[in-house]
């Protein structure tokens, strides 16, 4: 995890990131991973004195230790034993207070480094081994706990199988999950408000057998859907009505040559009797208030995506399209190809009024979409396109395929994945498939598979056979285009993305507000509308004890108490959690656990300058309290003490199939509770976060409604601003589920202290304690308890 170095004799080795840092009392302890960038460190002496060097080194490296001018050196340690072990050097006499230089300087040449934590002291009887046995779980090696996902990425062209069901039940249930969890992740749970479409249809041009007209309206007030509309004409009504999302092509809903004419398709269907309307994606052609980039972390922290935007457009078009008095509103078809095949299984996935669905060259298991249009924050990360497509069972589905892009497999992978989901409703014959040999399309081959498709079931034509495309005239662009000139002209040309954003962003803030703990909707309704999307966005679980994955590394003993060292984590996962457990060696029976989470991990457990576990722990351990310090993702011995650990982030889509570093620690604690209520010595479990942790136990409690008390330090954060959430606690629509305080909400009746908080309103959460009958308690402290009060009400 770390980069090799040559080092040179008398080279300084890099100390620490800051410019200077102040000796606490008398001791200081520090690792070389924190020691990156700046070449020396300026050690501020408060406390003049003989200063004991201790270093944990290799046993065969030769280092001095460089102390304003004064060098204390440290030989290579002869005989058997740990490859790395704490030495000690020449004592080094500091007579003055102030500011002194420290260095270290490594002699012979090495390949990597040699030394991985040096500490300073003047007390000569301060045995560095002992204090290290209370959180250093790699003892003899300075290595890091090498988590999967570290190093692990999922990417868009991994491949994903699809998971067998074995019932329609066992489908059913994880069908609603899907469900859900796509409805979350796109910001449509609860869905906007509809408000008025106001259509305006103009332009209308007539040719054989068929009507064109420009089409605007309006899904979100003041954003525009635009497209053309294509009627039947010399036919009878009321028609079916499809809408045609288009892909990825450059002229978008224009576009027109081999490999896919959108206006073929509309053309021809609108002679087969179909009323079809051709709508732009976001950024394409007449769609031209937000880019088709639209959404990144601002706008995701609150679910905002333009994958939910394109998905909430084709909602109101499917709206509008039955809002004409020439459509059967109870016939609805879509179709669409590449990233319009995307926006056909996404529609049907969280609208059911689509009767039969069409969706090109888009479902595959190694490919899921390559634009962010088609990839929203988190949507990926334990699902895929094939089961996503296999949402429209038992519908008529067709499902178009060919040998030239990532849907050359279907026919033989995803095409019977999804025909297994189709057998569970005995309607095999509701799903079928083409397969053409051609590069990505909707080409005319493809087009004709489908009109013959949506002729027998949605025209209600069985026996009509298949259906050929007749030839079309390409109409010029002034016929098709409503805004040549980009917002020139448009009625709402002010709503750029800035004010879309703030707009969305104000219904969201109000919607929350309206979530009233004390009226009829009550507490219940918050859990089962907030509460049931907290694991959509999360991704966290409690796992069951049969999947953990515990590796007991050592132990150390100390009077009164003892100090397991583990890595805790899920089978299968590859998830590494170091902690250290605090074991009261008088309490046999069951008692209470307390998991302490701080952002400088299990080290934070620890009293270095007395060598002794913090007050808190010694408070716990006095109580009969099992303790569990933990270093969460990316925190403690994440890192090795030479180097920092850093996580591979190389996808350009990452947070579509990885969770982010917040909903990582979130799991680590998820997963820590777990392992405690494992345990036959534990009674109940607690969580304590401490400093910037205290945000992660609270996101991680609404997940965990087993552990029965939590404390829970705000830091001072303002966090009622984007920036404390973008900064610290990254997790799409975290905001827009309501962040902090719809966690403390979702907490109630467990009792809860609340230290250092601002900006951080606490009326809905008295309410919601009220609600629960629990008013007392809920604690709130604008100040930070100290380790004994905090002690004494966890024992309460």
């Amino acid at each position: 995890m770390f980069k090799k170095n040559t080092l040179q004799s008398l080279l300084m080795i890099v100390l620490m990131v800051m410019q200077a840092a102040v000796v606490h009392g008398a001791t200081f302890w520090f690792d070389r991973s924190e020691s990156a960038k700046q070449g020396h460190l300026n050690v501020e002496i408060t406390q003049p004195g003989e200063y004991q060097v201790w270093v944990w080194a290799n046993r065969g490296s030769d280092i001095d230790v460089i102390v304003s001018n004064m060098k204390s050196v440290i030989p290579p340690k002869e005989g058997e034993g740990a490859e790395y072990t704490w030495r000690q050097g020449e004592t080094i006499n500091l007579r003055q207070q102030g500011s002194v230089n420290l260095s270290v300087r490594e002699n012979g040449q090495r390949d990597t480094p040699t030394w991985g934590m040096l500490v300073l002291t003047t007390d000569s009887d301060y045995d560095p081994e002992q204090v290290s046995g209370l959180f250093q779980v790699f003892r003899e090696v300075p290595d890091c706990t090498h988590d999967r996902r570290c190093d692990s990425v999922r990417r868009l062209r991994q491949f994903m199988e699809f998971e067998r069901c074995d019932s329609l039940n066992e489908w059913e249930q994880r069908a609603a999950n899907l469900r859900s969890h796509i409805k979350t992740l796109l910001g449509l749970n609860p869905p906007p408000h509809k408000c008025p479409l106001n259509p305006n249809i103009t332009g209308r041009v007539e040719r054989d057998g068929y009507s064109i007209e420009k089409v605007t309206f309006e899904s979100w007030p003041g954003f525009l859907v635009t497209g053309n509309l294509y009627r039947p004409l010399g036919k009878k009504g009321p028609f079916p009505g499809i809408v045609s999302p288009h892909g990825h092509w450059g002229e978008g809903r224009l576009a027109d040559d081999e490999r896919g004419s959108v206006p073929a398709r509309c053309i021809n269907f609108a002679r087969q009797g179909y009323v079809i309307f051709s709508y732009d994606m976001v950024g394409y052609v007449d769609s031209c208030q937000l880019p088709h980039g639209y959404g990144q972390e601002l706008e995701n922290l609150w679910g905002l995506s333009v994958m939910g935007v394109h998905t909430w457009n084709s909602i109101r078009a499917i709206d509008f399209v039955q809002s004409l008095p020439d459509v059967d509103a109870e016939r609805i078809g879509v179709t669409g190809a590449s990233g319009g095949g995307t926006q056909t299984f996404m529609l049907y996935a969280v609208d059911d009024r689509p009767k039969v669905a069409a969706p090109v060259n888009m479902i595959s298991g190694r490919m899921q979409g390559g634009c962010i249009c088609e990839n929203a924050p988190l949507l990926r990360i334990e699902h895929n396109n094939i089961e996503i497509g296999a949402l429209f069972a038992p519908k008529p589905l067709f499902m178009v395929s060919c040998t030239g892009d990532w849907t050359d497999e279907t026919p033989f992978n995803e095409y019977p994945n999804i025909r297994s989901i189709y057998r569970l409703y005995d309607a095999d014959n509701h799903l079928d498939t083409t397969y053409v040999d051609a590069g990505h399309n909707y080409n005319r081959e493809s087009r004709e598979a489908v009109y013959t498709w949506f002729m027998k079931w949605l025209m209600g034509k069985p026996d009509a056979g298949h259906v050929s495309e007749e030839p079309y005239n390409l109409e010029p662009d002034e016929v098709l285009r409503i805004f040549p000139n980009g917002l020139e002209g448009h009625p709402f040309a002010d709503v750029t993305a800035e004010k879309f954003t703030a707009g969305r962003i104000a219904e969201m803030q109000t919607w929350l507000d309206s979530l009233d703990c004390n009226s009829e909707f009550g507490l219940a309704g918050y859990r089962k509308l907030i509460g049931e999307q907290w694991p959509n966005m999360m991704g966290g679980e409690v796992p069951d004890r049969h999947d953990l994955h515990i590796d007991r590394r050592s132990r150390a003993k100390y009077d009164g108490y003892q100090v397991n060292h583990l890595i805790l984590g899920r089978k299968g996962k590859g998830d590494r959690v170091p902690a250290t457990l605090f074991i009261p060696t008088r309490v046999s029976e069951p008692s209470p656990a307390t998991i302490i989470v701080h952002p400088d991990g299990k080290r934070a457990l620890a009293d270095i300058e007395n060598g002794q576990p913090r007050q808190l722990v010694q408070k716990l351990l006095e109580q009969g309290h099992r303790v569990l310090g933990l270093d969460t993702f990316l925190t403690g011995e994440y890192h090795s003490p030479l180097a920092k650990t850093e996580r591979n982030r190389d996808e350009s889509l990452f947070t579509a199939y990885n969770y982010t570093d917040t909903a990582c620690r979130v799991q680590d604690i998820l997963t820590a509770v777990a392992y405690l209520f494992s345990r036959t010595d534990v009674s109940e479990v607690n969580i304590v976060g401490l400093e910037t942790s205290g945000v992660d136990v609270a996101l991680a409690k609404p997940l965990a409604p087993q552990v029965s008390r939590i404390a829970v330090d705000l830091a001072g954060l303002d966090l009622s601003q984007n920036d404390a959430w973008l900064k610290h606690y990254f997790v799409p629509c975290l905001r827009r589920l309501g962040d902090i305080r719809s966690a403390l909400i979702l907490s109630a009746p467990a009792p809860c202290l609340v230290q250092r908080a601002k900006g951080v309103s606490r009326e809905r959460i008295d309410d919601a304690y009220a609600s629960a009958g629990a008013e007392n308690n809920l604690t709130w402290s604008e100040d930070a308890w100290d380790d004994s009060s905090l002690a004494e009400w966890l024992n309460d």
